[in-house]
């Protein structure tokens, strides 16, 4: 695993959302993209955090910054989640785990003493021009929503 740091220019991709539509970096130029990486969809830390997302996502518009959410998850399950949690923001399908891969965030994990491959829960913020301007990786699904905000407010 190899992390992109702030600095980095993020990595073009364009992933399917949700709704099956396409979703492309390139075409978010000029806003901030918040892109945060989670396991997999209706696990309880997920929903913690994308519920913290949703339920700030207005103050995080109103600072030019939009939220994406990505995991190896096929459409059809992303769907049945932002119905299910009312979520105001798209989630993306990264089946092949490529974009994962691009962002540093797949890489081997441990859980309940088993050892597996999976995406890393990493937030990254991109600023206007395409490039990382930070990246979240201490925080928890309860607070990661205050910890972005917190960030762009000061």
């Amino acid at each position: 695993m190899n992390r992109l740091v702030a600095g980095d220019k993020a990595p073009l991709f364009t992933l399917q959302d949700n709704q099956g539509d396409n979703v492309s970096l390139a075409e978010l130029a000029g806003k901030k993209v918040l892109v945060y990486f989670y396991p997999k969809a209706l696990t309880p830390g997920c929903i913690t955090q994308a519920c913290g997302l949703r339920d700030v996502n207005a103050e995080l518009a109103a600072l030019n910054t939009v939220v994406y959410g990505i995991s190896p998850d096929p459409v059809k399950k992303l769907a049945n989640f932002v119905d299910k949690k009312e979520l105001n923001f798209p989630l993306l399908s990264d089946q092949d785990h490529a974009v994962a891969d691009a962002f540093g965030v797949w890489g081997e994990k441990k859980f309940m003493g088993k050892t597996y491959d999976g995406i890393h829960r990493i937030s990254f913020l991109i600023n206007e021009q395409g490039v990382v301007e930070k990246v979240f990786d201490k925080f928890t699904t309860k607070d990661h929503h205050q910890v972005v905000l917190d960030y762009l407010q000061n």
